[in-house]
């Protein structure tokens, strides 16, 4: 088929994308701007044209579109002209997905990460919204498996269509509730449909909601402040690692600090012991190398340590600051500065006295714009909220070598080359902190 997709710059389609690309079909995409992830798409023999235009539609059969792209989008309305049919990218999973075997991983947070850990020690395809540092893309295609590790995503409902053969929930924390109208019940439906549409569940059982299902849905229920134990935060060739034992399966060793690690990996671990030996995953494991804006350690020299991290809900932020901490004390630095750019105006003031906690321990803080991802401005007084910290309102950060400059009005506030330096944020400043922007 020929496939077009609308919005393939975003992280998830364009793993869709590459996966039908590899599939054998005539694959091309729009996008509004030309990104990293388009100039890759390009590299792969996908046509990509910016900005969207009703010339981008020719003869293709097929016409996908991200849940944010709207009906008057051009290159919509001239599909609809042609008789081209159309589907959002949450109704076209039903047909990409419908022959796999798919293990489908769920959750506010924590999803990416345990779809890549679970990516390392099952073979098959694999989609993820993160870069695997294992093989450098989000997106593994293997022809001679019908599994599928693929990150489902509750933000449009769409994990619903991800036809589950198992299905794995870190956690139900309610996030983009304006999908769901702000219908809690509505929002938590989706999971229980989620979840007994798929015959393998492998559940937190801590988790609020999840916990209140433990009686109704039968699944292997990991209990993690009991199931796992003896955390410790180790180096291994210098590189970050979390151990610990899981049930009675023995000891675990995985790339990346904390407990939220370990939470991570072991539910992976669950869902693999379904069709694997323990034996076989404990030595796959060992393979997961962390992925890309996840912890991603991005500068390093004597004295200093630069961290880029997606994280950008309060709960996400707070567990991987507290595994921050722990490395710092490993390495032994005794400052840590968080650079943070908010992710959205709705998410920031819906989870404002959340964030204000999160940085708890940082010597300094340094908040840039929010990234409104196409909101509209509203106002919130981060100097007056945040006054707690040692802070700096800056507009944007730029990096040389392994020193991080800090610019407000065009002018250089500081610089910053000591201590372990982390930025937390889903907008454009994995590429400012990176020196790529």
């Amino acid at each position: 088929m020929k496939i077009h997709f609308i919005g393939i710059g975003g992280i998830g389609i364009s793993g869709l994308a590459q996966y039908m690309l590899f599939q054998g079909h005539e694959v091309s995409g729009s996008d509004i701007a030309d990104t990293v992830i388009t100039q890759k798409l390009r590299k792969l023999g996908i046509s990509v044209t910016v900005p969207h235009d009703a010339s981008a539609i020719t003869d293709q059969d097929l016409v996908i579109h991200s849940a944010i792209i709207r009906p008057d989008n051009p290159e919509i309305v001239e599909a609809n002209a042609k008789g081209i049919e159309v589907l959002a990218r949450r109704e076209a999973l039903l047909r990409i997905l419908d022959t796999s075997k798919v293990y489908s991983v769920a959750g506010a947070h924590g999803k990416s990460t345990t779809t890549a850990i679970l990516t390392a020690i099952m073979e098959g395809s694999a989609i993820i919204g993160a870069e695997s540092k294992a093989f450098g893309s989000n997106v593994r295609y293997n022809p001679q498996s019908d599994v599928m590790l693929f990150e489902a995503d509750e933000s449009d409902g769409s994990f619903i269509n991800s036809n589950p053969h198992c299905a794995i929930v870190i956690n139900a924390e309610p996030e983009h509730m304006e999908y769901y109208d702000y219908n809690y019940e509505l929002f938590y439906d989706s999971y229980k449909t989620f979840i007994k549409s798929a015959p393998c569940r492998v559940l937190n059982a801590e988790d609020p909601f999840l916990s209140k299902l433990v009686d109704e849905i039968e699944a292997e229920w990991l209990y993690p402040s009991r199931d796992i134990t003896d955390i410790e935060f180790v180096l291994i060739d210098d590189e970050p690692h979390t151990r610990f034992k899981l049930k009675d399966l023995g000891s675990f060793d995985v790339w990346g600090f904390g407990k939220h690690i370990a939470l991570d990996a072991s539910l992976a671990i669950l869902a693999a012991h379904e069709s694997m030996d323990i034996e076989t995953i404990r030595e796959k494991i060992l393979t997961f190398k962390g992925i890309k804006k996840r912890f991603d350690i991005v500068g390093s020299q004597k004295g200093s340590v630069i961290i880029d991290d997606y994280g950008h809900h309060p709960t996400e932020i707070r567990a991987t600051f507290e595994s921050v901490k722990e490395y710092a004390l490993l390495k032994g630095f005794d400052k840590i500065t968080a650079i943070w750019q908010p992710h959205k105006y709705s998410r920031t003031i819906d989870n404002l006295e959340e964030f204000i906690k999160c940085f708890e321990g940082a010597q300094e803080l340094i908040i840039l714009p929010v990234w409104s991802a196409g909101e509209s401005s509203r106002e919130i007084d981060f100097k007056e909220k945040f006054k707690g910290y040692n802070l700096i309102m800056a507009d944007n950060v730029t990096r040389a070598n392994n020193t991080i400059t800090i610019i407000k009005d065009k002018e250089v506030l500081k610089t910053l080359d000591k201590g372990l330096i982390i930025g937390f944020g889903a907008g454009d400043l994995t590429y400012q902190i990176r020196g790529t922007a």
